[in-house]
């Protein structure tokens, strides 16, 4: 008999992370080609902070629970499930739901966590080395001897895909705050205080004569079209936010389509460079199983690169479940390096 109750947090509306709710029930059952996960890791990534907020694009109507991804073993499994896979450690990327201490979830959508890596490792690399790994290998395909640029080099995605590329033999310039510099060039990384105000400029200066290869640009808003005018002919820009909009009234549609419509209009001209706008979840409505086979391969990908050590797991702090509020308020305070990482 299974007398654990379910522990989740909830978002009730736009409010501050004192604002968010413990709410206590029962453990949800595994339907037909479903799994519960016993949560063992989850994190706050910059969706919940856009979440809050009510700044993220597609998120559901208030009141929800959050949390984009988590890592945990298998406590139930539904009709037409594997029950081997009871007791076996996975990684899920669910876009909201995580913040729980029990998650349902289709057993098609989890990936194995390797042996010897820890739930809160993996948990650092579930959202973030998925868009670092996608970006760098999928969108931009970038390759040895070629020279990228990383805006924020030192967040949550940014420092896997400075890692990755380094391990990809490129040459990384990365913009940060003066205070994660020294941590950036021990990884090889040539970086830049991204509030200088010619920091365009200044990233000319470090690149090759004719631009640099690609560019990962999460900050959207004005600064994407010096992003775009850093690249040499055949370089690729991946843009993947609008950090710059985070705390912006109006539209939260806006600062996207807006993007959209720029990354439209530059795949228009013909000057054989590239732009994309990242979303994760592209692909998932129309080729579900593709989308599935695909997160598969690319995380497994990241859990091998963090076991031959060309990727860290960076933990900028651990707090239980109960303490979300604290987590949120620290991931958004913009002090700490890594992922700040939920236990139950």
């Amino acid at each position: 008999m299974n007398t654990e109750g379910l522990v989740e947090v909830v978002l009730p509306g736009k409010v501050e992370p004192e604002g968010l709710e413990i709410r206590h029930g029962a453990v949800p059952a595994a339907g037909p080609g479903q799994v519960v996960i016993r949560m063992e890791a989850t994190g706050v990534s910059f969706a919940e902070q856009q979440m809050r907020r009510g700044r993220y694009y597609d998120q559901p109507p208030f009141p929800f629970v959050p949390g984009y991804d988590l890592v945990g073993t298998v406590q139930a499994t539904g009709e037409g499930v594997d029950p081997h896979l009871a007791g076996t450690r996975v990684a899920a990327l669910v876009k909201v739901g995580g913040w729980a201490s029990h998650v349902r979830v289709d057993a098609a959508d989890l990936v194995p966590v390797p042996d010897g890596i820890g739930a809160a490792e993996a948990e650092t690399l579930v959202v973030n080395g998925i868009t670092a790994w996608q970006m760098l290998h999928r969108k931009a395909r970038v390759r040895a001897g070629q020279t990228v640029v990383v805006h924020g080099a030192n967040g949550g995605v940014g420092s896997v895909l400075v890692q990755l590329a380094r391990a990809a033999g490129a040459q990384v310039i990365g913009t940060a705050s003066p205070r994660h510099h020294d941590a950036l060039r021990e990884r090889g990384v040539v970086p830049v205080d991204y509030r200088a105000d010619d920091l365009a400029a200044r990233i000319r200066a470090l690149a090759p004569r004719e631009g640099v290869d690609a560019v990962f640009d999460h900050v959207g808003g004005h600064g994407i079209v010096d992003s775009w005018r850093l690249l040499a002919p055949g370089g690729t820009l991946v843009s993947y936010g609008s950090a710059a909009t985070r705390d912006a009234e109006g539209s939260k549609q806006w600062p996207v389509l807006k993007l959209l419509g720029r990354v439209w209009l530059w795949n228009t001209l013909p000057n054989r460079r590239r732009a994309y706008f990242f979303n994760v979840w592209a692909g998932r409505a129309l080729a579900r199983n593709r989308f599935r086979s695909r997160l598969r391969a690319d995380l497994t990908q990241v859990f091998a690169a963090l076991q031959r050590g060309e990727v860290t797991a960076q933990i900028a702090a651990r707090l239980p479940l109960a303490r979300a509020a604290d987590a949120l308020r620290l991931a958004e305070s913009g002090t700490v390096a890594g992922k700040v990482v939920l236990n139950p």
